[in-house]
């Protein structure tokens, strides 16, 4: 799916959903806040013991395609059942991811069903999904949606961040490969397909879903990654995931010119008084689909900002990263260049 870049991150209108939105940092009136190293450690214990007493359908999966989230079936296993044929132990089948966040170490569980064959999407994007999110102590189902909607991985004031576990797991699937539209109904083929085991760390922790979720509940989501589009928050020609300059896919702790507006929404990153979008070199390229042309492969360091089609002649505008000085820095991060690439010579 090719990209779409997203205006200025002030007028974003809200998404609707908040099940998944991150409300760790708004803790419920008489929660006690715990230490997050030692709810690790009970957390832990509790998802392991939820992958060692519950199996899912797995021969569902190895005939047909496009398989739903509605599919997944998660039983608990009586006591002395043996897994029944045709099922799996989720602690068999599921894969161990580890991270580092808010100074704890974290374990946390996907299980793979499908891998999807389109793109992936980066932490920063905006995905179409559908998904179920319930609690793993009682099973209670606090949201779903059958319905695809657009989530923002990460948000803004208007469009809250979704919880950390979604950030990092997301991106670990591709979207669909194709999709149809037939009688007012998307169809989506070969799309990402998971279920992930998240401790409440990665989730609201101390906080909740609206009040639909206790504080320090471990969930468990269900969800199909259907398509994404590349967000570049604040305008400025470099999408939001390449402002992630430490590469540790936390946004808000880069900002070069230390104004407390984080690069991915801050249009002047070095603070030099020159836009960063100026601090770009512009192209525009034109794909005339008429005579079979294909677009072209951008370069390193160069990025689509938008395009247009007319009479199957595609129009494609790019800006690319400038470093005037071959430093290794680019000039839109140098507070000491400030080149407007983008002023019109007298």
């Amino acid at each position: 799916m090719k990209s779409i870049k997203f205006i200025v991150y002030l007028v974003f209108v809200s998404v609707v959903v908040i099940s998944c939105k991150k409300d760790d940092d708004v803790t419920v009136p008489d929660v006690v806040i715990r230490d997050r190293g030692e709810q690790q450690l009970a957390d832990s214990d509790s998802l392991i013991d939820y992958l060692s007493t519950h199996y899912y359908n797995s021969d569902f999966f190895l005939t047909g395609t496009n398989h739903k989230y509605t599919d997944i079936i998660i039983t608990e296993l009586a006591e002395g059942e043996d897994v029944p044929t045709g099922h799996t132990l989720l602690l068999d089948a599921v894969e161990t991811h580890t991270t580092t966040y808010q100074e704890a170490d974290y374990e946390y569980y996907v299980l793979r069903l499908n891998q999807g064959g389109g793109e992936s999407p980066s932490f920063t994007d905006q995905v179409r999904m559908r998904y179920e999110g319930f609690t793993l102590a009682d099973g209670d189902v606090f949201d779903s949606l059958a319905t695809p909607e657009d989530l923002y991985l990460i948000g803004t004031g208007f469009n809250p961040d979704l919880i950390r576990a979604w950030q990092l797991i997301i991106p670990m699937f591709n979207c669909a490969d194709s999709f149809m539209n037939s009688g007012g109904i998307t169809n989506f083929n070969n799309f990402g397909l998971g279920v992930m085991f998240v401790p409440s760390g990665l989730g609201f922790y101390s906080g909740t879903a609206s009040g639909t979720v206790a504080a320090y509940s471990n969930l468990i989501f269900k969800f199909e990654l259907l398509q994404y589009e590349e967000v570049d928050h604040d305008g400025d020609g470099i999408p939001s995931y390449v402002e992630d300059i430490d590469a540790n896919l936390d946004v808000l702790d880069d900002d070069t010119d230390e104004d407390l507006a984080p690069n991915f929404v801050d249009i002047d990153d070095d603070g030099d008084g020159v836009n960063t979008f100026d601090e770009l070199m512009s192209n525009t390229y034109t794909v005339d689909t008429n005579v079979n042309e294909e677009e072209p492969v951008l370069d390193e360091g160069e990025y689509e900002v938008s395009r247009s089609e007319t009479a199957g002649i595609i129009t494609i505008n790019t800006v690319k990263v400038v470093d005037s000085d071959n430093n290794g820095t680019p000039d839109y991060l140098q507070e000491d260049i400030a080149i407007n690439y983008n002023e019109e010579s007298e």
